[in-house]
């Protein structure tokens, strides 16, 4: 939501995608209320089918697309590795891994035929650290997404198509509230304080290509 509206306030028209209309009508008003625009794409990205026709569908609509930032993730539930659920497991790596891989087959032609596009993945350090945290599902579906973000980049080196990712580290959001009640010891992070990572790396200008701005 905080990068929705970042990038509608620095003019972009954005496309938000959630399983809500409720939540992207929230966000739409705030973005209308500071002058931007925004189109309502309700999405569940568990159901592969329909984000096939993403791209064709801002094609139609919209002509191009410049920017995709793949933000959405979830948890699951933390334990030892061996008591995960099959479903469960199934359904993080859908959300965190398999639905990030769709969306690219859908829009590459969209970021690849734009003078600057960019695709942004939002990652987690969790995906490089092997120890016994109980983030199990979660981890390996970071660590999927960040081989599929560079192996994304490295077949993209020849174009105009810059591909990064963002680790924020602990940042203040439902998701990670839903971890840690009590609060992390050592803060976190509000969304707006991140957000200079995201312009800079959607910025034309930009010549970062396969690398990981790790804000940790």
């Amino acid at each position: 939501a905080e990068v929705a509206k970042t990038y509608a306030k620095a003019g972009a028209h954005v496309i938000l995608v959630a399983r809500t209309v409720g939540g992207l009508e929230e966000i739409d008003d705030a973005i209308q209320a500071e002058g931007g625009q925004a189109t309502l794409m309700p999405l569940d990205l568990l159901k592969m089918e329909e984000l096939d026709k993403v791209g064709p569908t801002i094609a139609e609509r919209f002509g191009g697309l410049d920017i995709f930032v793949g933000n959405a993730g979830m948890i699951g539930t933390l334990g030892p590795l061996p008591h995960s659920k099959p479903k469960e497991w199934q359904k993080v790596m859908d959300v965190n891994v398999n639905a990030n891989y769709r969306m690219i087959c859908t829009i590459d032609p969209l970021l690849r035929a734009s003078s600057a596009g960019r695709a942004i993945f939002v990652t987690s350090g969790i995906g490089n650290k092997v120890q016994p945290a109980y983030w199990g599902s979660y981890a390996v579906s970071k660590a999927a997404l960040s081989a599929m973000a560079m192996t994304y980049a490295a077949e993209t080196a020849k174009t105009n198509l810059r591909v990064n990712m963002v680790s924020p580290g602990p940042v203040d959001t439902a998701m990670l509230n839903e971890a840690f009640p009590g609060k992390l010891p050592d803060g976190t992070k509000k969304p707006e304080e991140i957000m200079d990572a995201f312009l800079e790396l959607a910025a034309t200008e930009c010549d970062k290509h396969g690398t990981v701005m790790d804000l940790d």
